[in-house]
């Protein structure tokens, strides 16, 4: 398989520049003399516009590199089986990104000590200064090789997960193809499904171990260089998380356990009483509990893309045109396969500054939610494409959530493009009983990350007890008696905890600045879809409650947001 026949290298409304004279991106010899420039003008930088001019060449370089790196990420994640694009992938996170660093590191040095730095306009440039001198304090060259090895360990997760197949029934099916299963109405067909999944996923429980293992010792010592005492504090500032801390992060996972495991507890019990069940099982969660049919949305792709197309429309024309504009240059790699990558992503194309959309669709009603949750992030990435800095079209990873999980729940009103009324609400209701899923999930996987990464010398073991431990906290009603193996291994199946260490919590603080839009949407959808827009367009340039705030949200996770906020869930659970 070849890489995705996507946006081209060159488009022309942003042309290159400052990199016009180089030809391939993957040769080192041809970049450097790229950051040897950067550096020569860096050490005379004699005037604020001089400075400035010097900024934006910086963003055109790391545009195309990233954009250069993020193609073949794309094609290998399509293909995880085809050698050629692993070592197209591996190639350039090996060669070329390990050898920018330093040059990136000097650039963000010569920034600081310039004599105009003081005479840049605060508004405009307050964040990347922060973020600049953020960088430059973590920064250590010792630290270089073992982040490459910790990348190179996430691409084989990757592989090995991708390699994941089943034979159910005689055909052989992606893990991700088995989801339609644990919704069938016979609870038979589901364990058998459930248990089929759950044994494959131990065949690989050893690798992904020691894989993890491996991962662990790494970002510890990459820690211990950068003069922290533990992963956790140094990822917490890495992430640039200048507004919040892990004290903050324990606070929420309080207020889940307050306010949202005592609902999911009756939820389930609900659940468990309409089943007519001694006892819920992990592959009971899924089953409608009345009875009825799966809901079944779309069978192919590409009737997902034309739904969810027509909803974006609805919400906003603007944003219907965009999402078209992404399905006619091909951004768009929907369905899952044998051999692609497990999950789903939107990645960015810096040069072209058009999103790329990743996902695993099954014909199940949460694909949907999520096609519509990577548009959100696509729309981030169309709201900030005329900004100059490349800095400044990734907002903090806190509101790049609130992006997409808004759509989720703006969408609420157009599910008719897939259902009829009544299966509509289904929909709905079953959408709002997964966040409150979710946030106890959030908590579990942000909690285990703090015991991990603070008991970095754990036993395997120890680290499944702690696991349970915590499923038993944040996860009541489900009888995992005589699936205990299973259980203990269960976090695996998260590949946050591999391939972006620390971010989740995100996801937590984002759903409650989206059920606020949500909220506020229900009362003005015109001014809640325009504050959505305008906050997006800002993009990374302001401080992250500054975000919310102008997306008419307020940026808080403790528990005088959260109680009212699941209250008025509550409420609308008992109401659809």
């Amino acid at each position: 398989m070849t890489a995705p026949q996507i946006a081209p290298v060159r488009g022309e409304e942003f042309p290159r520049r400052f990199t016009a004279g180089v030809k391939n991106f993957g040769q080192w010899a041809e970049i450097e003399p790229l950051f040897l420039e950067l550096e020569r003008r860096g050490e005379a930088l004699g005037s604020v516009p001089e400075l400035e001019a010097w900024l934006l060449d910086q963003s055109e370089l790391g545009s195309v590199l990233s954009e250069e790196g993020t193609r073949r990420y794309i094609a290998m994640t399509c293909d995880t089986a085809d050698p050629d694009l692993e070592g197209a992938y591996l190639h350039f996170l090996e060669t070329i990104t390990p050898r920018a660093k330093p040059h990136w590191d000097k650039l963000h040095r010569q920034f600081l000590a310039s004599p105009c730095r003081p005479e840049l306009d605060p508004p405009r440039y307050a964040v990347l200064d922060r973020d600049i001198e953020n960088e430059v304090k973590l920064y250590r060259d010792e630290n270089v090789p073992l982040q490459t090895e910790d990348a190179k360990l996430r691409q084989q997760y990757q592989k090995v997960c991708g390699a994941m197949t089943v034979t159910f029934r005689g055909e052989v099916k992606t893990l991700a193809q088995m989801n339609p299963f644990l919704e069938a109405a016979e609870r038979a067909t589901r364990q058998e499904a459930w248990e089929l999944v759950a044994a494959r996923r131990k065949r690989d429980r050893d690798a992904l171990n020691d894989l993890f293992d491996t991962m662990i010792r790494l970002r510890t010592q990459i820690a211990a260089n950068a003069g922290f005492e533990n992963f956790r504090d140094y990822q917490h500032q890495a992430y640039g998380r200048f507004d919040y801390a892990p004290r903050d992060c324990l606070a929420f996972h309080e207020a889940v356990a307050e306010f949202v495991v005592p609902l999911l507890r009756r939820l389930r019990e609900d659940r468990r009483r309409h089943l007519n069940l001694d006892r819920l099982r992990p592959w009971d969660l899924k089953v409608d509990p009345l009875g009825r049919p799966p809901l079944r949305p779309f069978s192919r792709a590409e009737a997902l893309a034309e739904g969810c197309s027509r909803i974006f429309y609805r919400i906003d024309p603007d944003l219907g045109r965009q999402f078209e504009r992404m399905r006619g240059l091909g951004l768009l790699d929907l369905e899952s396969r044998v051999g692609k990558a497990p999950g789903g992503y939107q990645s960015s194309l810096e040069e072209v500054r058009y999103p790329f959309i990743f996902m695993n669709a099954a014909g199940v009603d949460r694909d949907v939610f999520t096609l519509l949750h990577e548009g959100g992030h696509a729309f981030h990435a169309f709201a900030t494409r005329p900004e100059p800095l490349l800095a400044y079209r990734h907002a903090p990873m806190e509101f790049c959530e609130v992006a997409s999980m808004t759509m989720e729940l703006f969408a609420y009103d157009y599910l008719d493009e897939f259902y009829g009324t009544e299966e509509a609400g289904r929909s709905r209701r079953h959408h709002l009983e997964q966040l409150i899923e979710l946030f106890p999930w959030i908590a579990s996987i942000d909690a285990f990350q703090h015991w991990l990464y603070l008991h970095p010398e754990h036993t395997r073991a120890e680290r499944d007890t702690a696991w349970v431990g915590l499923e038993e906290r944040f996860s009541p009603g489900v009888d995992w008696g005589g699936l205990e193996d299973f259980h203990r291994a269960s976090w695996q199946r998260q590949l946050h905890l591999y391939e972006v260490p620390f971010y989740y919590i995100e996801y937590g603080i984002a759903q409650l600045g989206a059920l606020q839009l949500w909220l506020r949407r229900r009362h003005d959808p015109t001014a809640a879809v325009a504050d959505y827009r305008r906050a997006l367009a800002l993009g990374g340039s302001r401080p992250l409650p500054e975000l919310f705030e102008a997306a008419g949200a307020r940026f808080d996770f403790s528990s005088a947001t959260v109680g009212p906020i699941i209250e008025a869930v509550a409420e609308a659970l008992a109401l659809d």
